[in-house]
């Protein structure tokens, strides 16, 4: 009978330790450490671990920055908190409501999660529909998440937080919804899904282009001295803001023109992808995906109705 069990354990252990995200926090700045994920897309191989979280470790207690894309991960961040601090966390800021972001809210469930108040009704609307997908997309990562909300809304505004001084931004060009974060005290500013870098960018709760192009002008106006992007590595200049806006406006202007020509969007989704765009990650992958949320927009746009025609 011993043997048995034994037998089991040795079946069951690895396949345990494979759910392991292996968190490795990094400091960048005073009391500031970063856990940055991959720039892949959402795979069972790394359990949805694409999306960069952050804590800081202030004189009254830890301010985390987003909680991850399971349940697991969350659980996991709390314990990468522990092994670099022993004061408690005691909020969560969510920067918007997207999975990869906001599923880990389970292991936080002791302290005040706070967020937009568009973020939390964008994730009472959409958060079982986007955890039922990450399911279907990283398996048994997820096992046990289920979507918990925000237990505070957050007004834009600076707070003042165990010696450091942040700013929070009510900004919209990613989700309608969307916070940034600049601790004026360290200068590092947490930029969430307004800023891509290295990854290309999701669109599908965008409001328009425009609007996300005017939010980063906003962001990299301010004094800042690092860069935590959403989705990608961490920057002190300011490349990740170059990349952005050349991004959004070659896409822009690809659907743009797409539209007055009368394209379709088939055609559209095989447009050739600038050489400069090349080797950022899933570029063709998320060109597919903004043209389907964004190009019926741009058609509307140079359409004239039947019934207003003179």
């Amino acid at each position: 009978m011993r043997w048995m069990m034994l037998l089991l354990l040795g079946v069951c252990l690895p396949a345990l330790a494979d759910f392991d995200y292996r968190l490795a926090p990094r400091q960048i700045a005073q009391g500031t450490w970063v856990l940055e994920g991959s720039t892949e897309n959402f795979a069972k191989a790394n359990g949805g671990n694409v999306v960069n979280t952050a804590f800081i470790v202030t004189d009254t207690g830890v301010v985390v920055i987003d909680s991850g894309p399971s349940k697991r991960y969350g659980e996991a961040l709390r314990q990468a908190i522990a092994g670099v601090t022993d004061k408690p966390v005691i909020e969560v800021l969510l920067t918007h409501h997207h999975p990869d972001h906001v599923l880990g809210n389970q292991a936080f469930a002791d302290v005040p999660i706070a967020a937009l108040a568009g973020t939390t009704e964008l994730l009472r609307q959409q958060g079982d529909a986007m955890a039922e997908n990450m399911y279907r997309l990283v398996g048994d990562w997820m096992r046990g998440t289920e979507v918990l909300l925000p237990t505070e809304v957050i007004q834009p505004g600076v707070r003042e937080v165990g010696g450091h001084r942040l700013r929070l931004l009510g900004l919209a060009g990613h989700t309608g919804a969307d916070l940034a974060i600049f601790d004026e005290t360290t200068g590092v500013l947490f930029a969430g899904d307004l800023v891509f870098y290295e990854r290309a960018l999701t669109t599908p709760n965008s409001p328009g282009l425009d609007v996300w192009q005017r939010d980063l002008d906003t962001l990299q106006a301010l004094p800042w001295k690092q860069l935590v992007p959403g989705h990608g590595p961490v920057a002190s200049d300011t490349r990740p803001f170059v990349q952005m806006h050349d991004y959004l406006g070659w896409l822009d202007g690809l659907m743009r023109e797409g539209a007055e020509r009368g394209a379709d969007m088939v055609e559209l989704i095989r447009s050739p992808v600038p050489e400069r765009f090349a080797a950022i990650s899933l570029t063709r992958y998320e060109l597919i995906r903004s043209v389907s949320h964004l190009y019926p927009r741009y058609e509307k746009q140079v359409m004239q109705r039947v019934d207003l025609r003179p």
